[in-house]
């Protein structure tokens, strides 16, 4: 007679899930003028190899991995994700107002276009790596982002670069907690 298994469930609810960044307001999205320029540095903070879009993918596909598992890593690691999904928004906003396309493709000065691709992501199974691979990348961006801040001479956008690298800076501190966790990890 064969012996009846019980179905794999996950018990981790993400119902109430939220975003997790500042508490503070976003400054109204709008610019100076039209500028493809900065609409194309926008547009690697938007898609390139370091970007929301590519940290949006690693954070879900690192909750993915982890959702039967550690339920309250899960629920950080996809409170970042959706904090990164607004400033994904954000940087689209800008950059069609900027008079830039949003394709997924990065327009970098020196090394062409570039599309999106998912061999930008790191995909390890080892908790410790994700969480470091995830603070990297956050550290990445944010020195992106300054960068950016510095060849931009608009301050309605710069006001939101800043605002964004605020989440930025609050999601490491937050990773970094959780990986010094044992409730984490």
């Amino acid at each position: 007679m064969e012996e009846k298994r019980s179905p794999l469930v996950n018990t981790c609810s993400l119902a109430e899930v939220h975003p997790i960044m500042m508490d503070l307001p976003y400054p109204p999205t709008q610019v100076k003028e039209k500028n493809q320029v900065y609409a194309n540095l926008l547009s690697v903070d938007y898609c390139g190899s370091v970007s929301e879009l590519s940290a949006i993918t690693q954070y879900i596909n690192h909750e993915n991995r982890l959702s039967c598992e550690k339920c309250p890593l899960v629920k950080l690691i996809l409170g970042i994700a959706m904090a990164e999904m607004i400033h994904l928004q954000k940087l689209g906003e800008l950059m069609f107002l900027l008079g830039g396309s949003i394709d997924f493709t990065a327009k970098y000065r020196d090394r062409g276009a570039k599309m999106w691709t998912p061999a930008y992501l790191d995909t390890s199974e080892n908790i410790r790596k994700m969480l470091t691979a995830d603070l990297e990348a956050e550290q990445a961006a944010i020195n992106q982002y300054r960068m950016h801040v510095k060849l931009i001479q608009d301050d309605y956008v710069n006001a939101v670069l800043a605002r964004i690298i605020q989440d930025e800076e609050y999601h490491i501190m937050l990773l970094r907690k959780a990986s010094e966790s044992k409730n984490f990890i």
